[in-house]
């Protein structure tokens, strides 16, 4: 790979970034994925795109940016850099408050309402961990209630590498503990002695594509029951934040519920949103 880049080496520049530079990094990574990165983040900014310098031979930061910033030609590069430089810390059942607002309260009340059918978007998913939390609460929460009740998830997130691990649903076997004993003795199975995988029942539920959040507008999504976007929007502006909510509401349905993190959003509001006021949760209800 290195050699088809085709760098040209300056060793004494990537001893460091200067802030002009990191402007520009910061610039380029606002532009095309709308993360912000705070200047006490130049650190892990630096070290990050190092590190992938070395790995494909080059030692100079602005060359590297010129490189990226090329349409085309860069592109396979941008993509693995993202890959890089993008979080994807998660696990089972990550904000259980969350789940619980679903399981207890609006599942109940959808289907009490006359709900079929779950249509669900598991936004910046990560390695997957979130849409088959959510998967496992929905086929729970829907039993019982008939045969055509029927619920499927779209999962994405903006990293390729978060994607493929996410659709191959193997996950090691420690992490089994983060799983509540009643959804791990229903919806998993083991994969030999080490790893385990939600059961195929849930797996042909959801359905895992890259996607970029500040691109949502244009993914083929409409008319969703529920959207799960946590630990995503901290990754972005503030003024962003508020207008990337704006798009997630319109999408929608009447008694559609918006799940944020809690901490990631202050004061927004919507004119055809209802706070959903539960311990521990910061959700929005569309207004039927």
């Amino acid at each position: 790979m290195a050699a088809a880049l085709q760098p040209q080496h300056d060793p004494l520049a990537l001893a460091g970034m200067d802030d002009v530079m990191f402007g520009r990094w910061v610039g380029l990574l606002e532009q095309r994925t709308g993360v912000v990165v705070a200047p006490q983040r130049k650190p892990f900014l630096v070290s990050a795109v190092r590190a992938r310098m070395r790995e494909v031979g080059y030692g100079n930061f602005n060359q590297y940016l010129e490189h990226i910033s090329t349409p085309g030609a860069g592109a396979v590069e941008w993509a693995t850099l993202v890959d890089r430089l993008t979080v994807h810390e998660t696990r089972f059942f990550r904000h259980s408050p969350s789940f619980e607002l679903i399981r207890q309260r609006w599942l109940p009340e959808r289907l009490a309402s006359g709900l079929t059918s779950v249509h669900a978007w598991s936004v910046g998913c990560a390695s997957g961990e979130e849409a088959w939390s959510l998967a496992m609460v929905l086929h729970q929460g829907l039993l019982g209630h008939g045969s055509k009740l029927q619920f499927g998830i779209t999962a994405s997130d903006v990293s390729a590498a978060a994607v493929a691990t996410a659709r191959a649903a193997v996950y090691p076997r420690a992490r089994l503990e983060e799983i509540p004993p009643l959804y791990r003795a229903e919806y998993i199975e083991m994969q030999g002695e080490a790893a385990f995988t939600p059961i195929a029942s849930i797996r042909k539920r959801v359905a895992f594509a890259r996607v970029n959040l500040i691109e949502a507008a244009a993914a083929p999504l409409q008319r969703l029951n529920l959207i799960f976007c946590q630990n995503v929007l901290i990754y972005f502006a503030r003024e962003r934040r508020r207008e990337l909510l704006d798009g997630l509401a319109g999408l929608l349905e009447p008694g559609g519920l918006l799940l944020i993190g809690p901490g990631e959003v202050n004061g927004w509001s919507h004119p055809g949103l209802t706070r959903v006021i539960g311990q521990g949760t910061l959700a929005y209800q569309r207004r039927d």
